[in-house]
């Protein structure tokens, strides 16, 4: 497999009407804001997707997006895989943000923390509860020993398991009608 094209997002911004935008992102970041006209496919569903992807690939660019350009990535390395060409803007919604590009949220859409929100939340909880139980029973801190030690993993291989765990959450699942109805718009392009 090869390394996935990488698109800026000012290059992005002026060819976004050729492009099939994906965000691989949960529904809550999604809802967050997303580049406008991006359809989302969360990375672990994206299997279920390959073909009405590749159907959306013939008819156009792909350009897979997420957060900051690490699943958006990970998803063109699976594409590609099933021979299907896309590409991955660099920096995702963070970068296309920073650089003055603007975010679209879906009408009606449920509020949700963004993920990296939602991590810091419990890896502080996590943190701050291992060291109060710490107070009474000692072995407790090493809950804040290991999440520590866990930040810092995932600090050095830009991965994030806490993430992971938490995307399985219901409140960051899609809707099975939310996605089916994606499916059918990328098989309709």
């Amino acid at each position: 497999m090869s390394t996935p094209t990488a698109v800026v997002p000012a290059q992005a911004a002026t060819r976004l009407e050729r492009y099939t935008v994906i965000d691989v992102r949960g529904p809550g970041e999604y809802a967050a804001g997303h580049v406008p006209g991006a359809h989302n496919i969360p990375l672990d569903r994206l299997h279920t997707a390959l073909p009405a992807l590749k159907a959306a690939a013939v008819s156009g660019d792909l350009l897979v997006v997420c957060a900051s350009g690490n699943r958006s990535a990970t998803a063109c390395r699976q594409l590609a895989a099933a021979d299907i060409p896309a590409a991955t803007l660099t920096g995702g919604t963070t970068a296309w943000a920073q650089q003055g590009h603007h975010l679209a949220q879906p009408e009606g859409a449920r509020t949700v923390w963004p993920m990296e929100r939602q991590v810091r939340l419990a890896a502080g909880s996590l943190v701050v509860l291992g060291l109060a139980a710490g107070t009474r029973y000692k072995p407790a801190r090493w809950l804040s020993a290991a999440i520590g030690g866990g930040l810092i993993f995932s600090a050095a291989t830009n991965t994030c398991g806490m993430a992971a765990v938490l995307a399985k959450l219901p409140h960051n699942q899609p809707r099975h009608d939310d996605l089916h109805t994606t499916l059918l718009a990328l098989q309709n392009l």
